[in-house]
């Protein structure tokens, strides 16, 4: 399992990280809320530890960015905000659970662990932009119905664009979600794959649905 720790505090990231490895997952961790969004945090990982009171940007904003965008990875809110109204906004947010700090550390990989386990349960997510219709459990995409064959850097590509439809989305966000967080290469790689998408994407079509935004990236237009 990876997890992603969104903590500002370096003292308890560390310790909450060290605890996820020592039980065999895997962590990363981002330090305030902009880095998140920027980063693609919340759709790369499996499960999300997220403090809500972040630099930049607070972790309310960030899950409600992510909820609006599609993203359905589960969220445990870790804060130090502990009344009703504030648990009431975290779920209403689109949290799967709520801790207050301070806490155990077995207390907090236990609540990881049963979100995980329910998500794992549920039926596999399909986006849907337009005609185009992404099926993560089969990795298929059909447009209109046809069934169009991509490699697997296609489809990350893909999903990305189509989680952000309408929004520009980065050279270096699309580098770091099909090659991780590390990646560090010239991001004009990406440009093969999208030329080769276009020509999967655009059959029949006098405008291609990836546009180029020049000097940010790619947006998803309006199909």
């Amino acid at each position: 399992m990876h997890v992603a720790i969104i903590e500002d505090d370096p003292v308890i990231a560390k310790a909450v990280a060290t605890a996820f490895r020592e039980a065999g997952h895997q962590c990363t961790w981002v330090a305030d809320g902009e880095a998140a969004i920027r980063q693609n945090t919340i759709l790369s990982s499996d499960i999300v530890v997220l403090d809500i009171m972040l630099p930049k940007m607070g972790g309310l904003e960030v899950l409600r960015l992510a909820r609006s965008a599609g993203v359905r990875t589960p969220v445990l809110l870790l804060t130090a905000l502990g009344t009703i109204p504030d648990k009431l906004a975290g779920f209403e947010g689109g949290a799967d659970d709520y801790l207050v700090k301070p806490f155990a550390i077995d207390e907090l990989l236990a609540r990881v662990e049963a979100i995980h386990r329910r998500s794992a349960n549920k039926p596999a997510m399909e986006i849907e932009a337009g005609s185009l219709h992404l099926s993560l459990a089969t990795k298929r995409l059909s447009i209109d119905g046809r069934t169009v064959d991509l490699t697997p850097t296609e489809f990350s590509i893909l999903e990305l664009l189509m989680r952000f439809k309408g929004q520009v989305v980065t050279r270096k966000m699309l580098c770091e979600h099909v090659w991780g967080f590390d990646w560090d290469g010239p991001t004009n790689v990406i440009e093969v794959h999208i030329n080769r998408l276009r020509g999967k994407l655009d059959k029949g079509r006098q405008d291609s649905l990836i546009q180029t935004i020049r000097g940010r990236g790619y947006a998803l237009a309006n199909d």
